[in-house]
């Protein structure tokens, strides 16, 4: 296979991609426009990129708003709540099909990474183990990472140091965590210690739900940044929300920064979902309630944006377009300007696939997988400019899928 007349990333002129079996065999740049014959691909002068990537999602609660009860008030709390209803009725087939019909979702729009939480505060731990499932039988659509999520806590929830070490045994990949809903600060900072120990046995990544709280009291991310940077864990080491951060004080901040750049862990931000669960106690002024984006990224640490819920008691919305989640957050973070714009599909690419540790396995590079995009744009700007899709998915060297872009005709 080849794809011809493709742009890529900071990269000026038109390039010629060869394909063989499931490796980019070279990458070249083409002279003059190519006409298109029946075995290449035409990307018709957009971008061709890696993958589009979903670090942090939900796939066991997905597609349930409203079963048993609608989340009524919107809060993160209520949320919790109607999970916990909503919970006691999952199946395995349940978990399994609901998952597969997301994880649909997310391939239409070009996604092939995903990350997800799943809820192993269950002593059945039923949810893990269908999505262990859904794991393997989803490999030719995506890689999946699973979690183990301690939505109901570590320490506060009755086994739930043995619960987290089951599920790692039985195929989790990443080691979660939630102190901030722990029932003592105490508890909490024990809940990250156990889970870094768990990790660094185990040889897993971690992915901690930190601070996802207006208290601007709730410090764990300090606790993780420093486990991280004792440990040397810092690049597999990630801290989804911390929106607690948009309510700290400048003063504080200065000096959390220094530890947070001296960690090197991630951070990924699900904005929209933010914006909707957060600032609920303000009246007004009203909090925004999203973690510092801009600027984390601009002191020069690693930032990604995901979806994390759809249609879930947390979240009512969503359809797997990340190009979505991107415009908004770009919107609810304060980055519109021009040098964001150029680069701003990294927090949906390149950000996101180092916060996954995919190293070498992601990436427009000769010899690395031919997974790959013909994107609807030219450039990062025009892409969410005119709220682009994916055009063209290749998966392992093949067409995985295709989208025919809609049409409007003039009368």
């Amino acid at each position: 296979m080849n794809i011809i007349n493709a742009r890529l990333r900071h990269r000026d002129g038109l390039y010629r991609l060869a394909i063989a079996g499931e490796r980019i065999a070279s990458i070249s740049l083409q002279s003059a426009t190519l006409p298109a014959t029946a075995d290449v691909l035409d990307a018709a002068g957009n971008l061709v990129t890696a993958p589009f990537i979903e670090p942090h999602i939900h796939l066991d609660a997905t597609l349930t708003a409203g079963e048993p009860a609608w989340n009524m008030s919107g809060t993160l709390f209520e949320g919790i709540e109607r999970w916990a209803e909503r919970k006691a009725l999952v199946t395995h087939e349940d978990t399994k099909t609901r998952a597969k019909r997301t994880i649909d979702m997310l391939v239409d729009h070009g996604i092939q990474h995903v990350r997800t939480h799943v809820d192993v505060t269950d002593p059945s731990l039923a949810a893990l183990k269908a999505m262990v499932e859904v794991r393997d039988e989803t490999r030719h659509l995506i890689d999946l990472q699973i979690v183990a999520f301690p939505q109901e806590g570590i320490e506060s929830f009755e086994n739930g140091r043995h619960l987290m070490e089951e599920s790692i045994a039985i195929g989790a990949d990443v080691v979660g965590g939630i102190p901030h809903f722990e029932n003592t600060r105490d508890q909490g900072v024990s809940s990250i210690k156990f889970l870094m120990d768990l990790a660094e046995r185990t040889g897993c990544l971690v992915d901690v739900h930190c601070d996802e709280t207006d208290d601007p009291h709730s410090r764990f991310l300090e606790v993780l940044a420093e486990e991280a940077r004792v440990r040397g864990m810092g690049a597999r080491v990630t801290a989804s929300h911390t929106v607690a951060m948009g309510s700290y004080d400048n003063a504080y901040c200065s000096k959390l920064f220094r530890l947070l750049k001296m960690s090197g862990i991630n951070f990924i931000s699900c904005p929209t979902e933010s914006i909707h669960l957060q600032g609920r106690f303000d009246t007004f002024p009203k909090r925004r309630g999203v973690t510092r984006v801009a600027e984390l990224d601009r002191a020069g640490m690693n930032v990604c944006l995901a979806q994390d819920s759809i249609v879930d008691p947390w979240y009512p919305l969503g359809n797997g377009n990340i190009v979505r989640i991107l415009e908004a957050g770009l919107h609810i973070c304060h980055m519109l300007g021009y040098d964001d714009l150029q680069r701003c599909l990294d927090f949906i690419t390149d950000n996101s696939a180092r916060t996954l540790y995919l190293g070498d396995r992601y990436g427009v590079e000769e010899g690395r997988p031919a997974n790959l995009l013909i994107l609807s744009a030219p450039s990062d700007y025009e892409m969410v400019r005119s709220q682009g899709h994916a055009l063209t998915s290749i998966r392992h060297g093949k067409v995985l899928m295709q989208r025919t872009p809609a049409r409007v005709e003039r009368t």
